[in-house]
């Protein structure tokens, strides 16, 4: 018998039997891909260099920076433009009269922005944990980590790679595309350069988005494209135009016109024909947030009485890999990869 094929029948006799799946899930020699949410959100403050770092020394495959522009139209990574719950810049008195209130996807936000800072202004702030009183232990890190920007975050993943032996891709969202054109701030174009001149390929970035029209700019560029999907209403770019409509078998067919992937909020996975749907579509399907706190888990999955308590994590991703998800988006990678082992 030829060596080659000898040891791989070998390393499968040795794999440990693992639950049925649907006939609609993924090949079986393609496991889902792990996502660190911003990293390893549940464990180091978001968008940090040491949550991404993290999140690959713990198994994720793939690590995601939300992308907002400076003043001097740099890409920068924080969850939103307004940074007052992840930055310390309440606490810089020189930044006082930047405090101020826009209308960012026809709703009111009071805070600071991002757009209203040069690169080397936001460089002097640093990072804090977004839910304080959910992640307690993670305001140890306070203060520690400065905000990066997506050229960082992609030279710190090739960097990962090479310590890790294996290709760490970055999965960058374009947070509210329509607003940031409108002001002369678009994303897309500083996206696309970013990822041809570091020739990030196929497997080295995948790009997101919940406005299909930032999608439809990004074509052409040799990277997969996600659409991500909200539970309520629909992209702030297609006024009319639902979720729930996009999830249909007709919805994921236009989405398939210009994507690779949906990512649709967990709970419009399970009990659904979503999985199989978008599969028939020709789509992978990676759905989000997966916490490990109670209050982010279905009941049937929590224990103790505390909201912030540690439920029954693996549970919950045994579930989905079951369903035949192709990906997970979690705050907790390490987590999802133990569930992933079976």
């Amino acid at each position: 018998m030829h060596l080659r094929r000898r040891s791989l029948l070998l390393a499968a006799a040795a794999t440990p039997a693992v639950a049925a799946v649907p006939a609609h899930a993924a090949p079986a020699e393609e496991r889902p891909v792990v996502i660190g949410h911003r990293g390893a959100a549940g464990w180091r403050p978001e968008h940090t260099a040491a949550s991404y770092t993290y999140a690959v020394q713990t198994g994720a495959d793939w690590i995601e920076p939300d992308l907002v522009p400076t003043k001097d139209h740099v890409l920068v990574v924080r969850h939103e433009n307004e940074i007052s719950q992840t930055t310390d810049v309440a606490r810089h008195p020189e930044f006082a009269d930047r405090r101020t209130t826009k209308t960012v996807d026809g709703r009111a936000v009071t805070g600071w922005f991002t757009e209203d800072f040069t690169l080397a202004e936001l460089k002097t702030l640093r990072a804090v944990e977004r839910l304080p009183q959910v992640r307690n232990r993670n305001t140890v890190f306070d203060g520690r980590e400065e905000v990066m920007t997506f050229q960082e975050v992609v030279e710190l993943a090739r960097r990962l790679s090479r310590t890790h032996g294996r290709t760490i891709a970055v999965f960058p969202e374009t947070k509210h595309p329509t607003y940031f054109r409108s002001i002369g701030l678009p994303l897309e174009p500083k996206l696309a350069a970013t990822i041809r001149r570091n020739r990030l390929g196929r497997r080295e970035c995948v790009v997101q988005s919940f406005e299909p029209t930032s999608l439809r700019r990004m074509t052409g560029l040799g990277v997969p494209l996600w659409q991500a999907l909200g539970t309520t209403g629909g992209p702030y770019d297609l006024p009319g135009r639902t979720y729930k409509e996009m999830m249909t078998p007709a919805g994921l067919a236009r989405i398939a016109e210009y994507a690779d992937w949906i990512g649709p909020d967990k709970s419009s996975v399970a009990a659904t024909s979503l999985v199989a749907d978008a599969h028939a579509a020709g789509l992978r399907i990676g759905p989000y947030t997966f916490r490990a706190e109670n209050q982010f888990l279905p009941a049937e999955f929590r224990r103790g009485s505390g909201a912030n308590d540690f439920g029954d994590a693996f549970a919950e991703y045994a579930l989905y890999y079951r369903l035949g998800v192709d990906a997970v988006v979690t705050d907790f990678p390490d987590l999802a990869v133990m569930a992933r082992r079976g």
